[in-house]
């Protein structure tokens, strides 16, 4: 175990007063009134394991890979512990210890390197999208390869038209005025290009120069939180250095995942005397679509006339304390009459691939939010983030309901189009 990455954390871990304020925020402690499955039991074993007074069990490896790493707990928290950094430090630590089967680790180490290689991850989409052309994944499903593989989840979390019409930044710009950069992502300028492609057309609108900004890549939230910092630190270095050499102004998200780890970046890297400065200076630019444009003047040229009911993605209402400008601008479409559902900051069990890596929580979760969010009669769920919109979607089809999941810049893209 590299327990001295651990350690790094060991005065966050010691902000910690055991108050049990964040019980309450804690997804996994709602659903099992466990106290080890809540942040002040998950901050106790990882300080038990960093300062050598425990070992590392099977059961203290369950309760801290169950964290979704959602930062409910950060965001009420009174003594200022933030999760996400202990929680990357400890998997990052414990990963060579875990008990993986060789089917897990070969699909891990598949998977990160097409999420680090945008080249080899756009050839993997394109030959997905072939494949659920052809109907194969429904194939290989009633064949059972899919449950051989360990995919059999998978499958159901995929877009229901993965659309290969990729979006590639080049270092092209587009639009007058206020000059910005967009950070494309990996599934989102790839699975779900549609998305980004919105985003440009409501930032043109709203009088800004986007540049897609050249060599950028994956902003390595899935590699940190799942382990692989080594890995991560790289892609961090990578979009670093590509965002130095654009124009310097805002750099828009519209993924709160990506969001929340771009503007984490400086603390990653703080103890790297080359890239901490630099690394900071990038995060201090980093703001949500919907934060930039609340601040704009976006130009709603067609009425909407449907019931939006808004679910909050985690990274932006709790990693970014984002909650009413997305709000504020559903609001601001005539005919789009916003309902606000219960628990809508509760995580909807997306997590990254924590649907994958712990199906049976994720389920409770995104079940839990289908509820509450049907229950307001919208035809329409609003979210920010991809994870967010391919769970509730997976889950919406599942239930046979014809309710459709869209991100925030896909109603304001429709309200504003000429």
């Amino acid at each position: 175990m590299r327990l001295e990455l651990l350690r790094t954390e060991h005065v966050n871990m010691l902000a910690c007063i055991r108050c049990g304020q964040c019980l309450t925020s804690c997804p996994t402690y709602l659903l099992t009134m466990n106290e080890a499955e809540g942040p002040r039991g998950r901050i106790a074993l990882a300080r038990g394991l960093a300062e050598g007074t425990i070992a590392l069990t099977p059961d203290l490896i369950a309760h801290e890979q169950s964290c979704l790493v959602c930062d409910g707990c950060t965001a009420v928290c009174p003594a200022g512990v933030h999760m996400d950094p202990i929680q990357v430090a400890l998997r990052a630590a414990i990963e060579p210890e875990l008990p993986r089967s060789q089917v897990v680790r070969l699909a891990r180490r598949v998977g990160f390197s097409l999420l680090a290689d945008l080249g080899r991850l756009r050839l993997a989409v394109r030959l997905l999208a072939l494949a659920q052309a052809l109907r194969l994944p429904a194939l290989a499903g009633r064949l059972g390869i899919l449950r051989l593989l360990g995919l059999d989840a998978a499958v159901d979390f995929l877009p229901e038209r993965i659309d290969t019409h990729f979006l590639i930044p080049r270092g092209e710009k587009t639009g007058q005025g206020t000059p910005v950069s967009l950070f494309a992502g990996c599934v989102m300028s790839t699975a779900l290009a549609e998305i980004d492609r919105a985003t440009i057309r409501v930032l043109e609108r709203a009088g800004c120069a986007v540049e897609l900004t050249a060599g950028q890549g994956c902003c390595g939230a899935l590699h940190a939180h799942g382990g692989d910092l080594p890995t991560a630190k790289e892609l961090f270095k990578c979009n670093i250095a590509a965002f130095e050499r654009d124009g310097g102004g805002p750099i828009v998200v519209n993924s709160a995942g990506c969001g929340a780890m771009l503007r984490d970046y400086g603390h990653h890297l703080r103890d790297d005397p080359v890239w901490v400065e630099r690394a900071s200076a990038i995060s201090r630019r980093v703001v949500d679509v919907s934060a930039f444009l609340a601040g704009r003047d976006v130009p709603i040229e067609r009425p909407l006339n449907a019931a939006v009911t808004y679910q909050d993605a985690c990274h932006l209402a709790h990693a970014q304390r984002v909650t009413q400008q997305p709000r504020q601008l559903l609001r601001a479409i005539p005919g789009l009459q916003l309902r606000e559902m219960r628990e809508s900051t509760l995580c909807c069990g997306s997590a990254g691939v924590y649907n994958l890596t712990n199906p049976r929580e994720s389920h409770q979760l995104q079940q839990r939010k289908l509820d509450n969010a049907l229950a307001t009669g919208a035809g329409v769920i609003a979210t920010a983030n991809p994870g967010c919109l391919l769970q509730l979607q997976a889950g919406l089809r599942a239930r046979g309901s014809d309710v459709q999941v869209k991100h925030v810049v896909e109603l304001l893209d429709e309200a504003s189009a000429p």
